[in-house]
């Protein structure tokens, strides 16, 4: 087995795959899966290995490495805006900013947080006061913000919303990196990001897969920016 089961409680998993993770949570009537593995494509049989509930999928976004099973499943949900990056031919199901999964006394609120792609979401457990993040906010991560569908602007502005929620949630779990963080994190991460747009902190110039980018590492993480 090349991937790594973790339960996070009663009613929690997270699946570690290779850098990146995905989540299951159960209610009482149904379980949602939120993202399926970037090397792993059997997520829903290790998802169906964890819990007899029926099964649903939700993507925070469609990046390669938060889709590698979601050809197993018929549907799934995602915002709208995230479609024309996706090419799994599933029906996707659009979620929008507010909109409530309840998954039986397990209501889940999706927050709509455009920058590393325009249609990234994070998902709000409400009763367990934890945000799973997707991969906006990391620490000792790489936020990839380069290439035609980042957009600093709005990513800074997403930072600046999930700013002012911070009382709605005591930890993050995010896509990638360590897990829990504190939701302290985002005012840093919001700081460091204006000193980025702003050229206020020095950047190194970097090759990576056949693209030039310019690397800000913030201390606490690291933004792989366009050059």
């Amino acid at each position: 087995m090349d991937y790594q089961i973790i339960k996070m409680n009663d009613n929690t998993w997270r699946i570690e795959d290779h850098g990146v993770r995905f989540f299951l949570l159960t209610g009482r009537e149904k379980a949602l899966l939120i993202d399926s593995g970037m090397q792993v494509h059997n997520a829903k049989e290790i998802a169906e290995s964890l819990t007899s509930l029926p099964i649903f999928l939700l993507n925070t976004h469609a990046d390669m490495d938060h889709i590698g099973s979601n050809a197993q499943f018929s549907q799934c949900y995602m915002h709208p805006k995230e479609t024309v990056n996706y090419h799994v031919e599933n029906t996707v199901i659009p979620v929008n900013e507010g909109d409530i999964l309840d998954l039986g006394d397990r209501p889940l609120q999706i927050i709509h947080l455009p920058g590393h792609t325009a249609g990234s979401i994070a998902v709000l457990d409400i009763n367990s006061r934890v945000l799973i993040s997707g991969d906006p906010v990391q620490q000792n991560g790489r936020i990839f913000m380069f290439g035609s569908h980042r957009n600093m602007n709005d990513y800074i502005k997403s930072l600046e919303k999930l700013n002012q929620m911070t009382d709605r949630f005591e930890e993050l779990w995010p896509s990638h990196g360590d897990i829990p963080i504190r939701p302290e994190l985002i005012g840093q991460l919001l700081e460091g990001s204006k000193k980025v747009i702003n050229r206020e902190i020095p950047g190194t110039v970097e090759s990576f897969h056949g693209h030039t980018i310019t690397v800000y590492d913030l201390g606490f993480t690291v933004l792989l920016c366009d050059h």
